[in-house]
């Protein structure tokens, strides 16, 4: 009688402590195969891609409502012929007219600072305090400057950036606009925070 007892004791003393054995050997393995459905540090640092439908953007506009990526607003502005050709026309006004410093991805290290010449695509942030730029688009004098060509005006502090975000000499701010990482799916379709830098 006394063995039977004992006996049964052990046998739910082993069960209990397989079982939770067991249970956390089933714990311990499913942690780190839920941590790998979590996005990469590289893919947090990128931001979640946002796509944008650009079909319906005119000549010589900016797209309204303004987008957002990672908590920042971005200026879309579609340039018309008489835009681009006025983009190079007084390059000695510009702090750095070449993009030589690393304001943008190695694609939009170009004259237009974009993938495609129409299409500009800048965070809509001016680099000296984040204050968020007024948009100019249009070919007109502007009190601030008689001989503007259309860009961005930073009315706290007076820096001014053409269109393609590059910064007047002079200005406040010493860097050129940001252009984020982007890609295109279509002809209609702006995707932001990622290209074949960041896709891998």
């Amino acid at each position: 009688m006394t063995d039977n007892s004992i006996n049964a004791g052990r046998r739910r003393f082993l069960v209990s402590s397989t079982s939770a054995v067991g249970a956390a050997g089933v714990v311990g393995a499913a942690v780190p195969f839920i941590g790998s459905w979590n996005p990469t540090a590289k893919a947090r640092a990128a931001g979640a891609p946002v796509r944008i439908d650009i079909s319906r953007l005119e000549d010589g506009a900016m797209l309204g409502p303004i987008p957002a990526w990672r908590g920042q607003p971005i200026f879309v502005v579609r340039r018309n012929a008489d835009t681009l050709s006025v983009l190079n026309e007084d390059p000695d006004r510009l702090a750095d007219p070449d993009s030589e410093e690393p304001e943008q991805p190695a694609y939009a290290q170009n004259e237009y600072r974009s993938r495609s010449p129409e299409i500009l695509v800048l965070v809509g942030l001016c680099p000296h305090l984040f204050c968020s730029p007024t948009p100019h688009i249009e070919l007109r004098p502007q009190p601030f400057d008689s001989q503007w060509r259309g860009g961005f005006f930073c009315p706290c502090h007076g820096s001014r950036f053409d269109l393609a975000g590059r910064v007047y000499s002079g200005s406040p701010s010493s860097r050129n606009m940001q252009v984020p990482p982007h890609a295109f799916e279509g002809s209609d379709v702006l995707v932001i925070g990622i290209d074949e830098e960041t896709a891998a």
